[in-house]
């Protein structure tokens, strides 16, 4: 009975889930439908780029940047905070149309992530003549066009904020293994159509965020989130309150950070696993259960269950490994990945204890030598 009740409930959740979730597994959201016309005229902007200890990667990042062929007045700034490895010099030996300014980062101001407060002075230097802002990371590239397309998808739907998903790096058997996953978890936390609408949630990806610099001057700017460890998301929640929004899967913006191994996708995943349940031990024993009933039971009862308890199991299962498809198919991976859905969750419950682990430690949080998580020391 026991073993029904169990598998029931979880076949009732895979149901919810792929029927009444917004639909979040079907990876519809693209940069590539829906394609809006362009403006009648192209308006300022400005990339922002924060980066510590970036050498291997800020190359190709910035040079892609410079290579945008956007038509209209476009400008980049780095903010080197605190690199020791050359980073700055890496991005000034890249060349371009547009123009890179390296501003030197001040120390890190109390009560900030280091991020955010690279960022917060990059926004202040860029002035008030940009109409958008465009946040992207040190380790992400982007094709030729990606500006004009975030601006044109901006300026068409009077949006405060574009932010497109970067497609990772999906080469190693780890991240064959691990990171599509990543993707589908998130868009299940963050159902893409439902950010998209109006009444939706706010929701963001950090790698490549383009920003009305006016809708975000009136949210506060970025000292209304300096203390965010998941700075994309807490972002995107505040300028939806300001105006629409929309975020989407693309190929355009790709990370160049390698994950060769299962230990340094962990410490990517720890970093703010935590931070997600608010640092809630209630809500991490929560989750924990959750992430076994809904992913663990369902192969259990199907290989060890009988009778309809092993049925529902088994239901369960396929409709977890269906709806994983689209997004194997975007990262071009095999459609077997979606059977091993269950072990690929095991580890991300794995992540979220260590994620707890670390900020009890005083260690939540770290990126770069800092330790970022609220209360660590």
């Amino acid at each position: 009975m026991i073993a029904l009740v169990i598998g029931g409930l979880s076949l009732v959740i895979w149901l919810g889930l792929v029927f009444a979730h917004g639909d979040f597994w079907l990876a519809r959201e693209r940069d590539t439908h829906q394609v809006p016309k362009d403006p009648a005229d192209w308006p300022e902007v400005v990339a922002i780029v924060p980066a510590r200890d970036e050498a291997e990667v800020i190359g190709r990042a910035i040079g892609s940047l410079r290579a945008q062929d956007y038509p209209g007045r476009f400008r980049i700034i780095l903010v080197d905070d605190s690199s020791s490895d050359g980073t700055a010099d890496s991005a000034r030996a890249t060349q371009g149309p547009h123009a890179l300014e390296v501003l030197t980062g001040q120390p890190l101001a109390s009560g900030w992530t280091g991020k955010l407060w690279a960022v917060a002075q990059g926004v202040e230097h860029a002035g008030p003549a940009p109409r958008h802002l465009w946040l992207t990371d040190a380790d992400i590239a982007h094709e030729p066009d990606t500006l004009r397309t975030l601006v044109a998808r901006g300026e068409a739907g009077g949006l405060t904020l574009v932010s497109l998903m970067a497609e990772l790096r999906c080469t190693s058997l780890a991240e064959r293994a691990l990171i599509p996953a990543f993707v589908f978890f998130f868009q299940m936390l963050y159902p893409f159509g439902r950010v998209n609408r109006p009444n939706g949630p706010g929701a963001a990806a950090g790698g490549c965020m383009l920003v009305r610099r006016d809708a975000l001057a009136a949210a506060g700017g970025i000292a209304a989130i300096r203390t965010a460890l998941i700075d994309d998301c807490t972002l995107g929640a505040l300028l939806k309150k300001q105006g629409p929004i929309w975020l989407g899967l693309t190929h355009r913006s790709r990370s160049i950070r390698a994950y060769d191994d299962a230990g340094v996708i962990a410490a990517m995943i720890s970093r703010s696993a935590y931070a997600q349940l608010g640092y809630s031990p209630l809500l991490l024993v929560g989750t924990l259960v959750g992430l076994a009933l809904i992913y663990g039971a369902p192969p259990v009862l199907t290989l060890a269950g009988t009778g309809w308890a092993q049925i529902a199991g088994a239901t369960a299962w396929a409709l977890m490994a269906i709806s994983f498809q689209p997004m194997l198919r975007f990262y071009r991976r095999s459609p077997l990945w979606g059977v091993a859905l269950p072990l690929i969750a095991a580890f991300y419950a794995g992540c979220t204890l260590l994620s707890a682990w670390q900020h009890m430690r005083g260690r939540g949080g770290m990126w770069k030598g800092r330790a970022q998580a609220s209360g660590a020391r």
